[in-house]
């Protein structure tokens, strides 16, 4: 007697459930007739191979003969020789020689013992022969990642999952009406069975059609009745699962080719998913570049207009690029970088080679073209904001000109006429002496007018050197100006000229008309310039500017009570002169013959004066509140940006310190910098707000602010730089993750990983200069002098040579020159920690390689040394059938045949080991 206590517990275990084998159920007489008909038929299967066969299965076994003959067929093995004699020590003799070939393949049996067999037990017998198929017909099936019976029923399911009205739960009902096996053979032999002629309610037909079409041509003998299945409530399982193990044997070559199918259609799908990405990246970076290449010349044109409105309105299209052009351009290449980035992870992943984009379109190639955008960007509203301020300036000094150039030409009409006179030849002697004292006056008046010729033309020059749009009408204006006084001072000259010489002719002058001329003439030009002053505009850009034409204004009020005592003067003189005419009767032809001023036109000026100052007033308060509104903006902004500044610094510094010094799972690094990522773009309502408060600074003319040092154009760029810096971090450790659960690493090993990289990384800084290799020699025992070490992120190559050897490789300098080219495809000299993780998940992970593929594509070729397009198409989903058939090439052996695709120039190419 066999006991399963003599078994170690690492000896294999058939099925707890066949182990208690249930003697009670051999009972029913219709399990125990569909066990015998099927064991005896599953036995007669591989005992006709020995050209003998058994009719009844306790008797025909009881001398152990033909039980030792089956063992010996099944395994392939030769038993202990048999005793040919015919008494019971005979024949138990033989029994426990089958009975210990059977326990020496790892079975557990269970209270089955020689004697039982010997007295020809029946429900030992099949207890025995249920152990033999279990272990050398269902023990060996192998679906996926299960065995034995659910492997046997995985299959089943897989197998049958496309047919309607089948559906495999177990090995007893499922298969009542016979639609199963019907399944099973139309699945690979649809030549056989057509299935659509079969109906659920017909289960006699379907299971007779499915048991002689498997006996006629798949050389399955008939193990079952249909009438036993029918006929019973529940069909015995182990009757089912032995006959369903010989459809699973006689179609296991079918089972190898869907496998072989599966791995080809694996390794394709990552493939075409790599171009896809591949073509998505070509087209992003080039509509990307072209964006840059119509705006650059854009921010380069440098073409000034020449009125302020057309220049604010470039001003605003420039706002318009900055708002709403620009940002998402600046998603698209952060996007780009992490679809890159990616990328190269999966086909580092996938076992392919690193992706090269196309010249021109690299991540550095964008990288510089962008920075050459904002370097022109800069550029452009610098030059804006100078062509306003110069334009402003230039139509303030065009008014300017206007107003001063008016009040000469108004002073000088008819100036000439009235030098050109020759009125003394006729007059009196009082009338030469009051045309000498009147021309007196003149040149003093035209001495006072020098200063106002003089601004006149400096401002035009200033006008040429700002490069007035109208400085032609300008100049031609200030010529004739400057033409016609130096006309009136040489008529001045000649007429004073020819006033002395009659001048010992004359004798009578009024003096009192000459007092009056003498001091109406410079109190009228004082009037005059009084005017020209309170009318004369002003442009200020501080409080402290208007401040001081606020205090000039009141100084100059202070002055007008002696201003007005002088007017007063003035008119008693007048007033004296008309006593004394009145007084003497003094015949007096015409005016005052020293001026052309009177009393009206001294009161009449006066008054516009006096009317003047409260308007002046006015203007002063208006533009004092304006520039207070303008402090408060100045002040508004930098509250904002004195604060936003240093957070986004302090965000930035944050990012590098966690990108580095990372603690916990991958997935914590991950969501911790997501919380991190969500609370930035939170903060992104402050920035639109100062963005706000920008736009209204700018559009009131503000140019400079004393109270911050913080401009809108760092806020954004540091906005910008912490979003990028934010994403392309957390993009990093999704490619850890992605890394670490395709190659299995488990977290102590990426944290190992961590460890010894940043052993040669100590400040963070991106790379590692000689001093730090110095130290890297150190640490593994060479005499070199060591210096502060500091940390990058990036190992150049010699660092990460020496990272390896401490990590346990003994590298020649071919081996390290191919690890190189595996961790630095691009040859930058330079080793990051994605790439280090990569090279050393390799080295522990299992992935797919070409001789993989070749092999799979050999098992569907059937051991050719090509393969068919209808191959290809009957094993692999179509498209990918049309994947292979576009890129294999024509194969051109000696055993070549019309039609026949190399597939092994294909399976190298797709790892990179020759072209596609």
């Amino acid at each position: 007697m066999y006991n399963m206590e003599q078994y170690d517990d690492d000896e294999i275990d058939y099925m707890h459930q066949e182990d208690a084998w249930d003697r009670d159920l051999l009972l029913d007489p219709a399990w125990e007739k569909q066990q015998r008909k099927t064991f005896t038929a599953w036995c007669n299967s591989h005992l006709r191979k020995a050209g003998t066969q058994i009719d009844n299965i306790e008797e025909d076994f009881r001398d152990g003969l033909k039980l030792m003959l089956l063992l010996e067929v099944i395994s392939g093995e030769r038993l202990a020789k048999p005793e040919r004699g015919k008494m019971r020590v005979h024949k138990i003799s033989n029994v426990n020689k089958a009975l210990d070939f059977i326990t020496g393949k790892g079975v557990k049996l269970v209270s089955i013992g020689a004697e039982e067999i010997v007295d020809g037990n029946a429900k030992m017998t099949l207890g025995m022969i249920w152990t033999i198929i279990l272990r050398f017909a269902i023990q060996d099936i192998s679906v996926e990642e299960t065995s034995a019976k659910e492997g046997l029923l995985l299959w089943c399911q897989r197998k049958t999952a496309p047919y309607k009205n089948v559906n495999i739960q177990n090995f007893h009902i499922s298969w009542k009406d016979g639609l199963g096996f019907c399944a099973l053979i139309h699945r690979h032999r649809p030549e056989l069975i057509d299935y659509g002629k079969l109906r659920k309610d017909d289960p006699m037909t379907n299971l007779n059609t499915a048991f002689d079409v498997a006996e006629k041509y798949l050389d399955i003998p008939k193990m079952l009745d249909a009438e036993d299945i029918v006929g019973t409530a529940r069909p015995d399982e182990k009757a089912i699962m032995t006959y369903v193990s010989s459809f699973y044997h006689a179609f296991s070559g079918a089972q190898k080719a869907e496998t072989a199918a599966n791995r080809i259609c694996k390794v394709l799908a990552v493939n075409q998913e790599n171009e896809q990405l591949m073509e998505d990246y070509e087209k992003l970076a080039s509509d990307l570049l072209e964006w840059i290449r119509r705006t650059i010349p854009w921010l380069e044109n440098r073409m000034p207009e020449n009125t302020m409105q057309a220049m604010q309105q470039k001003l605003e299209d420039f706002r318009d690029y900055r708002r709403l052009h620009k940002p998402p351009k600046v998603q698209e290449k952060c996007q780009l970088e992490i679809n890159f980035n990616t990328l190269q992870t999966k086909l580092r992943l996938s076992n392919r080679p690193a992706f090269m984009p196309s010249e021109g379109k690299m991540v550095s190639d964008i990288n510089n073209a962008w920075g050459n955008l904002e370097g022109a960007e800069k550029g452009y509203e610098e030059w804006l904001l100078n062509e306003i301020r110069r334009l402003e300036r230039l139509d303030h000094l065009a008014e300017k000109f206007r107003q001063k150039a008016a009040i000469h030409e108004a002073w000088t009409e008819g100036k000439e006429e009235m030098l050109q006179k020759h009125d003394y030849e006729t007059a009196s002697l009082s009338d030469i002496k009051a045309l000498l004292k009147k021309h007196e006056a003149f040149e003093s008046d035209l001495a006072a007018h020098q200063d106002r010729v003089e601004q006149i033309a400096a401002i035009a020059q200033e006008l040429n050197e700002l490069d007035y749009y109208d400085s032609p009408s300008v100049n031609a204006r200030c010529q004739r100006i400057c033409d016609q006084w130096d006309a009136l001072g040489a008529m001045t000259q000649k007429r004073s000229e020819a006033l002395q010489r009659t001048e010992k002719l004359l004798e009578t002058i009024d003096q009192l008309y000459l007092e009056f001329a003498k001091r109406a003439a410079p109190f009228n030009n004082w009037m005059e310039g009084a005017m020209e002053d309170l009318q004369d505009t002003f442009i200020v850009h501080t409080i402290e500017e208007i401040q001081g034409l606020s205090t000039a204004h009141e100084q100059f009020k202070a002055t007008l009570p002696e201003a007005d005592k002088e007017r007063q003067a003035i008119l008693g003189i007048h007033n004296e002169i008309a006593k004394i005419v009145q007084t003497y009767h003094v015949n007096m032809a015409g005016t005052n013959p020293y001026t052309t001023i009177n009393p009206q036109e001294v009161n009449a000026k006066w008054d516009k004066v006096r009317q003047l100052v409260p308007q002046r007033d006015q203007a002063l308060i208006e533009e004092h509140a304006r520039q207070q509104n303008n402090e408060r903006l100045r002040r508004q902004f930098a509250n904002q940006a004195n604060v936003i500044g240093p957070w986004i610094q302090a965000k930035m510094e944050e990012i590098g310190r966690i990108s580095i010094e990372m603690h916990g799972t991958l997935e914590d690094q991950l969501t911790h910098l997501r919380q991190y990522e969500k609370s930035i773009v939170n903060y992104k309502p402050k920035i639109d707000q100062l963005e706000g408060d920008h736009q209204l600074i700018q559009e009131a003319l503000i140019f400079d602010n004393k109270h911050t040092n913080y401009t809108m154009e760092h806020i954004r760029v540091g906005w910008e730089q912490l979003l990028t810096t934010i994403a392309r971090t957390i993009n990093e450790i999704e490619n850890q993750v992605l890394t670490r659960d395709a190659k299995g690493i488990t977290q102590e090993q990426l944290n190992e990983y961590r460890a010894s990289f940043n052993h040669f990384d100590r400040d963070h800084s991106g790379t590692l200069g000689a001093e730090e290799f110095k130290a890297c020699l150190i640490s593994l025992g060479f005499d070199i002098a060591n210096d502060a070490q500091k940390r990058s992120g990036i190992m150049d190559a010699e660092d990460f040579k020496t990272c390896l050897i401490s990590v346990g490789y003994n590298l020649g300098e071919n081996e390290f020159s191919r690890i190189m080219s595996i961790v630095d495809p691009n040859r930058m000299g330079m080793v990051t920690f994605q790439a280090f993780i990569d090279f050393m998940s390799r080295e522990t992970a299992d992935t797919d390689t070409a001789d993989q593929v070749m092999a799979s594509f050999k098992v569907l070729a059937g051991d050719k040394n090509y393969i068919l397009a209808d191959e290809l198409l009957r094993e692999l989903p179509p498209d990918q059938a049309e994947y292979c058939m576009a890129r294999m090439a024509p194969y051109t052996g000696p055993d070549a045949v019309p039609g026949a695709l190399d597939y092994m120039s294909f399976s190298t190419a797709l790892y990179g080991e020759s072209d596609l």
